[in-house]
């Protein structure tokens, strides 16, 4: 069990926010699959400061993913302020402030790793936020800036002394962006270091590797996110190693079926252009260890509805044959 203030988690595993994936539909499939704690896409606070209506949007929840953290990012200690309250009123169980997105568009507002440069503001907006809400507070940071300012530690300590309940580490800098490897010595400094919970994320491909992060750096938890995307069942299959040490992978027709049920929850929650565009892009990471991607490569550009995607899929999936290449 992982806590976070007040909240209290069914296990130690958390789906990390990604803009664009993990929208209320992909949240309630990784949910049924074992995550202890999911996460909105990263919400601007300048945007529901403005009141717009499209960033509102982001807060759709629905009771089967609880519990759910929205992630916020902005510069603005009264953006922040108030966003906290609109999360409170939106039901959401926690907020998570950014510190660690590296998007252009972000840093040149101030916010996301930009933050990192500035301690001061940093601990300023943690712990004016602190000061706003009763729900629990995390806080997403990066190794740093770049290897001439890496001060995880100092930021994490920063949040530590302002009110953060937990700390999300990505031990990469705002500068590698997502490439490189993750320097796990960094969360296991940050643990070492902090009282509060402190959550590794990071290069955690497959089960085994969750695992590892966490007897490696002693974190209290691990969050997995592109991984999560062709994989969505890596969370259970995490839970399944660590009590057994094996773990199940799924079958052709389990994923036959996560795949109609993630499409069907688009259709549902997006309408169907929005659904089609989004699933255009989860069949390529659904398939990534299945024969014959090729045909649906091949098929992609021509998917321009709900008849024709679910016709695409029925066809690739009877073409192929249980047991083919079906590697967790």
């Amino acid at each position: 069990m992982l806590t976070l203030g007040s909240l209290k988690l069914k296990n130690w595993l958390v789906l990390a926010p990604m803009s664009g994936r993990t929208n209320l539909p992909f949240r309630l499939i990784v949910k049924k699959w074992g995550a202890g704690l999911v996460i909105t896409e990263m919400i601007s606070a300048v945007g529901l400061w403005r009141g717009q209506e499209r960033t509102y949007a982001y807060f759709k929840s629905h009771p089967d993913e609880r519990p759910v953290s929205v992630q916020l990012f902005g510069a603005e200690p009264e953006a922040l302020a108030m966003s906290v309250g609109i999360a409170a009123e939106k039901g959401m169980d926690g907020v998570d402030i950014n510190m660690g997105c590296p998007a252009r568009k972000v840093v040149k507002s101030g916010a996301g790793a930009a933050l990192m440069r500035d301690p001061q503001k940093a601990g300023k907006l943690i712990s004016t936020v602190r000061q706003k809400t009763p729900l629990p507070l995390t806080v997403k940071i990066r190794a740093g800036w770049s290897p001439e300012e890496a001060n995880a530690l100092n930021i994490a300590r920063i949040a530590e002394d302002n009110g953060a309940d937990g700390i999300f580490v990505h031990p990469r800098f705002a500068s590698q962006g997502f490439s490189g490897k993750a320097n796990w010595t960094v969360i296991a400094e940050v643990k070492q270091a902090l009282k509060i919970p402190v959550i590794g994320s990071g290069d955690v491909t497959e089960p085994a590797l969750a695992l590892q992060m966490r007897s490696d750096t002693n974190c209290d938890g691990v969050m997995i996110g592109r991984a999560a995307l062709s994989s969505p069942w890596i969370f259970k299959q995490v839970l399944e190693m660590e009590r057994t040490g094996n773990f199940t992978i799924p079958s052709l027709e389990e994923r036959y079926r996560v795949v109609k049920e993630h499409y069907f929850l688009l259709l549902e929650h997006l309408g169907e252009k929005r659904a089609t565009d989004i699933m255009r892009g989860f069949l390529l990471w659904y398939t990534k260890t299945l024969p014959n991607r090729g045909f649906l490569k091949a098929m992609i550009s021509e998917i321009h509805g709900k008849e024709r995607l679910v016709a695409v899929v029925d066809e690739y999936f009877g073409s192929i044959q249980e047991g083919i290449g079906c590697e967790g």
